[in-house]
């Protein structure tokens, strides 16, 4: 069996000190294959975005062992040199677009941008792999000369996308990146997402408290609560014969005809 592209292993995360220490991540262990896509489900506050933003690396942990590749991670990066090797292997797509892109730039700039970081490419080049970009998620060239705030929630998430696979990632963490899209933005970029993964081969990590969405999108599920795993297993198979009675309440809390959040709440 090959080795996992990605090793999580007794990850902990504490913030404060002393009577006013708080643990946000507690013991937790996952792998993901190369190719994979895990789920990481559980209500707000269940330590899930502090998760991936230790795998990041913008929070260091407080214990653990972060591995990518067999090679351990879990140290802040020596080197701007290391940081951006790292940057290029797992990337990041936020839940607001609108806030994590520079509204003063263009979403062709942007991708230029980088490009140029990562990237020692002439003009000419750089231009093309912007245009092949925009292809790969669905923008044309007007929407490539816009401004953020010229394009659809759906758009700039598209180039937010676009700009976290302009290093060439391995890893693509989305951390509830569709949640704040309709309905039918929403299907029309997790079925991108499909075919990005099955063009490019690169693994999802993807964080969301959507059930239907983690259903789509990925093989694999670990269930958070206050920071902690309480259960993990293929997808398909945890939701469908959850063990534990926390997976259970996620999975009725589902909206559907007749559903009174009320009833679930008070359980959680």
């Amino acid at each position: 069996m090959s080795e996992p592209l990605l090793t999580v292993q007794h990850l902990t995360k504490t913030f404060g000190r002393g009577r006013s220490e708080t643990t946000a991540v507690s013991e937790v262990s996952f792998t993901l294959a190369a190719g994979g896509s895990l789920g990481i489900v559980g209500e707000s506050g269940s330590g899930k975005t502090t998760t991936a933003r230790m795998i990041i690396g913008l929070e260091r942990p407080s214990g653990g062992r972060i591995a990518f590749r067999g090679h351990d991670r879990t140290q802040p990066a020596r080197s701007t040199k290391q940081f951006r090797e790292r940057g290029r292997d797992i990337q990041i797509v936020f839940q607001d677009p609108y806030t994590s892109l520079d509204r003063r730039q263009r979403a062709g700039d942007c991708l230029a941008e980088i490009l140029g970081v990562h990237f020692k490419l002439g003009r000419d080049e750089t231009k093309r792999r912007v245009g092949e970009l925009g292809e790969l998620v669905g923008l044309d060239d007007r929407q490539l000369n816009a401004f953020p705030r010229a394009l659809s929630g759906g758009q700039r998430q598209r180039v937010a996308i676009a700009r976290a696979l302009a290093t060439e990632p391995e890893i693509l963490i989305l951390d509830e990146a569709v949640s704040a899209l309709d309905v039918s933005i929403q299907a029309q970029i997790l079925n991108l997402l499909s075919d990005i993964r099955e063009k490019r081969g690169v693994s999802y990590l993807f964080i969301s408290h959507d059930l239907a969405v983690i259903r789509q999108v990925t093989d694999d599920t670990i269930v958070m609560r206050r920071g902690s795993v309480v259960e993990q297993g293929t997808t398909a198979d945890l939701l469908d014969n959850p063990r534990e009675s926390y997976t259970r309440l996620l999975r009725d809390s589902v909206p559907r005809e007749g559903w009174d959040p009320s009833t679930i709440t008070a359980r959680l």
